[in-house]
């Protein structure tokens, strides 16, 4: 994945791999809202986190920018962070506990 960021964007390996981590974290926080113990993005994906550090790196400097105008350049940003937009195909994962779970946590 860090080849095809380095690929898109022509950055340092050094400098793309804290913005994976963070579209990777995204992800994470989106599909287990619930769970702190996830630290992989699952397979499916893997795709949408290099176009998740693409957009980071791109807007890199310009956070939070709600309007942009210059020189016939017009800028303006869905949100602060990641747009939903980008977001909307990845699903919360949810699970029902067994009865066996939920015997175990009430012993």
């Amino acid at each position: 994945m860090l080849a095809q960021l380095v690929e898109r964007t022509g950055e340092s390996s050094e400098v793309l791999t804290s913005f994976l981590d963070e579209a990777g974290d995204v992800i994470i926080n989106r599909v287990y809202p619930f769970r702190d113990d996830v630290v992989e993005v699952p397979r499916k994906y893997q795709r949408r986190q290099i176009e998740i550090a693409v957009y980071l790196v791109n807007k890199r400097g310009a956070e939070g920018e709600t309007k942009h105008d210059e020189n016939g350049t017009n800028r303006t940003y869905e949100s602060a962070s990641v747009p939903e937009s980008m977001l909307r195909d990845i699903l919360p994962y949810c699970k029902i506990p067994s009865a066996e779970e939920t015997d175990d946590e009430n012993a």
